[in-house]
């Protein structure tokens, strides 16, 4: 169905090969994850499969065919057999579910009444009956990726390739995807996918190719993604050692300094309003002080008015007579207070 024959592609003005001495074979109704970090050449080797380019040396046969001797003019007719989804879905936005789906057909010469009959099919088998009419920017995420797959295979292909087909997706809908692509593996037809969804490798438990620097570096059947560990994560960096007791310990300590140092002033701040608001009649509340002295008896001071005039003593002042609150004496006149 598929076979690389020691394929290595290398791209102008980059050293290292998109691959490299690459060697393996899918065979009719396989399902194969394509898995590695990103630059490993898994897209490169969907491209080769899909005509979209060429091996720089070796022989990539598809079909049958050894694509690098296929005329140009074949391709399309080669391609009738090969379905492609992408990440980004590809849909033309002005055009409806039925009418990207049927365009597949429509570029081949398909009939019309051939189109009216595999378009429903098709979108009945992704789950899209009833949803003809929308346009693409009236489905979500997930609806737009069943009108990719449902427009892949609308012809019926023999080989489905699927480059991240849930990157741009949810998990839960990521989950509906791959249950969706492993029902179209089920009628036959042989699936390729690269991703990097290492929890649906895991739980399919299909066959494995892993990449790395455009090398083959593991091909295995039902078998997991493999080593995680060069996954990056958002983990913060473990402190090892005595920082990692003596950081909580200053954090700890610091805090009771703060915490004791708030008490403090917000029991003074307490202590002073409580002292000039409470009633005069009020005795503690154990109606003895700390020190056993009995202060019933005592008679309780007055309290000072805080709204009320404030008294000022101010000295003494002679008293200005008339003339002198209009200014009409010179200092030479001034012999005392007049009416």
């Amino acid at each position: 169905m598929i076979r690389f024959e020691n394929v290595s592609k290398t791209y102008r003005g980059n050293s290292r090969p998109g691959l490299s001495d690459v060697a393996f074979e899918v065979a009719r109704g396989e399902f194969v994850f394509l898995v590695g970090p990103s630059g490993s050449g898994k897209s490169t080797c969907l491209r080769l499969v899909l005509r979209e380019d060429v091996p720089s040396s070796g022989r990539v046969v598809v079909l049958g065919r050894d694509t690098r001797s296929l005329a140009n003019r074949k391709v399309p007719f080669f391609r009738r057999h090969i379905g492609a989804v992408f990440q980004d879905f590809r849909l033309l936005p002005s055009k409806t579910v039925f009418q990207n789906v049927a365009f597949t057909l429509q570029v081949t010469g398909a009939s019309r009444g051939f189109v009216q009959q595999l378009v429903p099919e098709a979108l009945a088998l992704v789950g899209l009956s009833g949803k003809e009419k929308r346009l693409p920017h009236e489905l979500s995420g997930g609806e737009q990726q069943r009108v990719a797959i449902a427009r892949a295979i609308v012809n019926r292909p023999q080989v489905l390739l699927a480059d991240e087909p849930t990157g741009n997706l949810d998990p839960a809908t990521s989950q509906e995807i791959m249950q969706l692509f492993a029902r179209i593996n089920a009628g036959g037809t042989t699936v390729v996918m690269a991703t990097h969804e290492a929890g649906f490798v895991d739980q399919m438990k299909r066959r494995v190719i892993e990449l790395a620097d455009g090398v083959v570096i593991r091909d295995e059947t039902r078998s997991g993604y493999g080593e995680t560990a060069l996954i990056p994560t958002l983990a913060p960096e473990k402190t090892k050692g005595a920082e990692a007791i003596a950081a909580p310990t200053a954090v700890r300590e610091l805090q009771k300094r703060v915490s004791g140092a708030e008490g403090a002033a917000g029991a003074a701040a307490r202590e002073d309003v409580a002292a000039h608001l409470a009633p005069a009649s009020a005795p503690p509340e154990s109606g003895r002080p700390s020190d056993g002295t009995d202060t019933s008896a005592q008679p309780t001071p007055p309290r000072k008015n805080l709204t009320g005039p404030i008294e000022i003593d101010l000295p003494e002042l002679p008293e200005v007579g008339v003339a002198d609150r209009l200014g009409l004496m010179d200092d030479d006149d001034r012999v005392g207070p007049t009416t």
